[in-house]
């Protein structure tokens, strides 16, 4: 395949290259790439703004991820922050640093997945910034969003008694870490052998390739439901809730026999000989919803097979807590991601 060196563009021509096929979607963009900055109206409603940085090495290994699933997914984290505040993505900008091994081909290939979430999710690239990296890749992408005055929903306001509620299922991407990180160390002693993914397409897409629960965040509005508090899912359902716990003043009961967990996760885990609920509580990049809503609104959440009630509210002094299958009850520990560890 030819290989085009990104330095023979220059940065204009390379901002030209990669922008050149942006079609803006949404109203509320009035200027776009091509500005020294972006003009956004949001028309009297309230703006909604979040940045995560993506670092080679830390948060992704090129060793198994595509650049096409690792633009897709770059732009995926930042959308599920705004859905968790309760709001709509309208816009985002990108930040790259790139090293002198990438083409401009590879360059392209990332694009592709960034235009492809912003297609999916009805958002505007609307500017950015690339420089020269010595370090390996590195991905800023920062998220716009709009929501109804004062619709918003934050993780300090759940009450006691409400119900704790967590979209799709959880633990599969941190299997599917663990199948990748395996077949990389066997790659890298005998790398004439195959890899053995067979049958494990579900939990290795749910790590590379994740979703934003739009859907929920639409069903939810539908059904005239304002979740009391909300967060999503990225360093795993037990650090997550004790967050909500933390900013709300509140204890919590989870139920063990009550987190949704996959069948081919379950599977999965057991060739590691570890236990899916373990995963599901601490596996980390789920891009899930993690709500609580008053019991008064239980009956409406029946009609979404994609929520689960996994427990409820409690006082401070209860502390959280989770019911094992067998009637045991444990402290939750936050076993979340450290990227700032050694």
């Amino acid at each position: 395949m030819e290989r085009t060196e990104i330095s023979s563009l220059g940065e204009f021509g390379l901002i030209d290259h990669l922008t050149k096929n942006i079609e803006l979607q949404n109203v509320s963009s009035l200027v776009g790439v091509g500005d020294d900055a972006a003009v956004i109206d949001h028309f009297g409603k309230q703006t909604v703004i979040t940045t995560d940085l993506l670092v080679e090495g830390v948060h992704f290994d090129l060793m198994y991820t595509p650049l096409k699933h690792l633009g897709y997914k770059s732009v995926i984290v930042n959308l599920s922050d705004i859905y968790a505040m309760n709001a709509t993505p309208t816009q985002i900008v990108i930040g790259l640093g790139i090293s002198n091994r990438f083409s401009l081909e590879a360059l392209d290939e990332f694009y592709e997945g960034v235009y492809a979430a912003c297609t999916a999710y009805g958002v505007d690239l609307v500017g950015g910034d690339t420089t020269s990296s010595q370090k390996g890749f590195i991905i800023s992408v920062t998220a716009i969003g709009e929501v109804s005055p004062d619709k918003y929903v934050k993780r300090s306001t759940a009450k006691k008694g409400d119900l704790i509620c967590v979209s799709g299922d959880l633990g599969a991407a941190y299997v599917g870490l663990l199948f990748l990180e395996r077949e990389k160390k066997i790659f890298r002693e005998s790398p004439n052998v195959q890899p053995d993914l067979e049958g494990e397409s579900y939990v290795i897409g749910r790590l590379l390739k994740p979703e934003a629960r739009k859907d929920i965040i639409e069903f939810l509005a539908k059904e005239s439901i304002v979740p009391t508090s909300m967060m999503d899912i990225s360093d795993g359902l037990s650090s997550e809730i004790l967050h909500i716990c933390k900013d709300s003043n509140l204890g919590c009961v989870l139920y063990e026999d009550k987190l949704p967990v996959a069948e081919e996760m379950k599977k999965a885990a057991f060739k590691f000989e570890i236990d899916p609920t373990a995963c599901a509580l601490s596996g980390g990049e789920d891009y899930e919803l993690l709500f609580t809503i008053p019991q008064s609104e239980y009956d409406k959440l029946v009609l979404n097979e994609e929520i689960s009630v996994v427990g409820y509210m409690t006082e401070p002094e209860q502390g959280a807590h989770i019911i094992t299958k067998g009637g045991g009850k444990h402290a939750i520990t936050a076993q979340g991601w450290n990227h700032l560890a050694k």
